[in-house]
């Protein structure tokens, strides 16, 4: 079996101190905003498989469908040697990729997550045992370091999560991908695509109300990490369509004036009737708006591959 390496590019009190300066920062700006990584400790990436089971949720069932149909092609254009994924976690998208290369020497799958690493590798490797495999604990917003592995080398970024980042940190992404490519290695992105707003508004609010639960999860993962009592009851899910910035916005609306205690930021918080907490921007795309980023990133569009419902997009982009 090959061996199967796993390095830690963050600091063990990493997760805490970045949790710390976003809710120090989100809480006492306004408007209030907290980034969407918060929402995932282990409750809310059991609320999040859920809600990706619903019937209004769209995006994982058609990116599963671009990758079953296209992985023979995404393989044949990217002749991949290494395959790198972005934000791995349990890797299993990412098996149809894995069983379409085989001549695959490497795969690097990187994530903070310890745990999800250790276990999609194990997975991966009692069925492809010939597999390198070295995992990286590692925040791949804040600068990457990949290992020498042979080439081409795919980077795989897939679940629309490039349209949680804001347009400007798009471009600090994007370009930071293209400096971890040789000429002739590429990207492989995932991005949802603008459709009619009430098919994206239900898929961000569905009649269930699960995407409300885990829209909510963000504060009690604050209220366990920091101490605060955010009563979670107290706000209501929010989510809306931006058709000028075509994304959805996810909020948290209070439902009444009151003020939250942070003990661990020696904080208080004040929210107004009414306020509303920003925890999610998920930005829509449009093929020419992709083309226009990657290439501003130093990269070529050279495949495009949707869904056959057109709701859903992967694309490879290759380094020049």
């Amino acid at each position: 079996m090959s061996p199967f390496l796993l390095t830690r590019t963050l600091p063990v009190d990493a997760t805490d101190a970045a949790l710390r300066a976003d809710v120090l920062h989100g809480l006492t700006r306004h408007p209030k905003t907290l980034p969407p990584k918060w929402f995932y400790d282990a409750h809310g990436s059991e609320l999040f498989e859920e809600i990706t089971r619903l019937p209004e949720y769209y995006p994982t069932r058609a990116e599963r469908e671009i990758l079953i149909d296209r992985a023979g092609e995404i393989a044949r254009a990217s002749g991949a040697r290494t395959l790198i994924e972005l934000g791995s976690g349990s890797s299993e998208k990412t098996r149809h990729l894995l069983d379409a290369l085989p001549a695959l020497h490497s795969y690097v799958p990187v994530d903070v997550s310890e745990s999800a690493l250790r276990g999609a590798a194990e997975a991966i490797l009692s069925q492809r045992p010939e597999l390198s495999v070295h995992a990286l604990i590692a925040d791949f917003t804040g600068g990457l370091a990949l290992p020498g592995t042979p080439g081409p080398r795919l980077v795989a970024f897939l679940g629309g999560t490039v349209g949680n980042l804001l347009p400007d940190e798009r471009a600090v992404f994007l370009k930071s991908v293209r400096s971890l490519l040789s000429p002739g290695d590429a990207l492989l992105l995932g991005t949802d695509l603008v459709k009619d707003e009430k098919v994206l508004v239900a898929a961000y609010d569905d009649a269930a109300g699960v995407t409300a639960e885990f829209n909510k999860n963000v504060l009690r993962v604050v209220n366990r990490e920091l101490g605060a009592d955010f009563d979670p009851t107290g706000f209501d899910h929010v989510a809306l369509w931006d058709p000028e910035r075509e994304w959805i916005e996810m909020r948290l609306r209070a439902r009444r004036a009151h003020t939250v205690k942070i003990p661990g930021l020696d904080l208080l918080v004040g929210f107004g009737a009414g306020e509303e907490l920003r925890t999610e921007v998920s930005a829509k795309f449009r093929k020419e708006g992709v083309r226009a980023e990657v290439e501003a990133a130093g990269l070529r569009l050279d495949q495009w591959w949707t869904d056959s419902a057109g709701r859903f997009a992967l694309s490879l982009a290759t380094a020049v």
